[in-house]
This record gives structure tokens, C-alpha cells and sequence, in this order.
């Protein structure tokens, strides 16, 4: 079944679990670790959100630790995304062209390589968020640092360790609001 076919499925089976008036706004998998897929589904009804996960056979997760592993690496796979190359690496590689043909400094063909390679690493939606992918992010951005000439701190890992605090701050939400019991 492809990951589409999934999301379906996934999307069918929280619908059974709305409430009255309440739609399924979104359906996020993720593999936190631990092998297990889970699906965060996200519910909104009079803006006021409330979540599920459910495991691959549909089932809601009722394990508080398993919910908040997949809620921090969704969390953390988006940041990544939203962080690696300055935010808009299409953008950047564009620039990198133009400095390149008005310039040409050394070492521009390494961060354009680099650029690119940190572009095909962005898988765009649906893909489940895991931590393989959100490690080959954060080395596919490290290597652009490093042709770019990144001197000090790594602005990707700064947005990173940034945003920590704001997956944990999503983790609370989701218990919070969460349609069932978590243990």
C-alpha cells in the first residue's frame, strides 16, 4: 500500500472517532523511533483543535510517551525542513548561480552541489517524518554550512535546539486535547 493509500486509510479511521461537527484536518505519520508508524490526527471543530494518534492498524494509541515521541519528530522533521539552507533552498541555489557567474569565488560549485544535494533531501508531502530523515537533513545541511563556509555555530543547528522547546509546547497541546485516555 503507498504511503497515500495509508493516509487514507488513516483519515477514514480517525473520522470514526470525531465528534459531532468535527472534521479531521490533518493526518501526520511518523516513525519516532521506536519502528512503530504512527499517525497524528489532527480534529477541528468551532477552532478549537483536538488530536488522536492512531497506530497502523487504525487503532487510537493510548501510550503517552509513544504519542509524545511521534509528536516531537513530525515537530522537529517540519523545523528541519523550514530551517535547512536559510529556509528557501531554491532560493539560495538561484543565488549561488548568480554569484557564481558574476563572482565565480572559489569553492561555489561545492555549496551549489551542496545546495542541491540539501534540495533532493526535502522530501516534499506526504513522507513520514523519522528520524533517518530528519538525520539526512541535518547532515545534508551541515555539508552545506561547511561549503558555505560557515564560520562558528551552525545556523541549522541553532533553529534546532530553537525549536525544541516548541515541539515540547505541541507535545503538551496534543495531551491536553487528546481524544482518549494516555498512559
Amino acid at each position: 500500500m503507498s504511503l497515500e493509500e495509508d493516509l487514507g486509510a488513516a483519515g477514514a479511521a480517525a473520522a470514526e472517532h470525531a465528534a459531532a461537527g468535527e472534521e479531521v484536518v490533518a493526518v501526520i505519520p511518523a516513525e519516532p523511533g521506536t519502528g512503530a508508524r504512527v499517525y497524528l490526527c489532527a480534529f477541528e471543530a468551532d477552532g478549537e483543535r483536538s488530536w488522536l494518534a492512531l497506530d497502523a492498524g487504525g487503532k487510537p494509541v493510548a501510550d503517552r510517551v509513544l504519542v509524545r515521541d511521534a509528536v516531537a519528530i513530525a515537530a522537529m522533521c517540519e523545523l528541519a525542513e523550514e530551517s535547512a539552507g536559510g529556509g528557501d533552498v531554491g532560493d539560495l541555489r538561484a543565488r549561488l548561480v548568480e554569484l557564481r557567474l558574476s563572482e565565480n569565488p572559489e569553492g561555489i560549485e561545492e555549496a551549489e552541489v551542496a545546495a542541491a544535494e540539501l534540495q533532493e533531501a526535502i522530501v516534499p508531502p506526504p513522507r513520514v517524518a523519522s528520524v533517518g530523515y530528519l538525520d539526512a537533513l541535518g547532515q545534508a545541511a551541515s555539508r552545506l554550512e561547511h561549503a558555505l563556509g560557515e564560520v562558528g555555530g551552525s545556523p541549522f543547528a541553532e533553529a534546532m535546539k530553537a525549536g525544541v522547546a516548541a515541539a515540547d509546547d505541541l507535545a503538551d497541546e496534543v495531551e491536553r486535547r487528546y481524544k482518549g485516555p494516555l498512559g
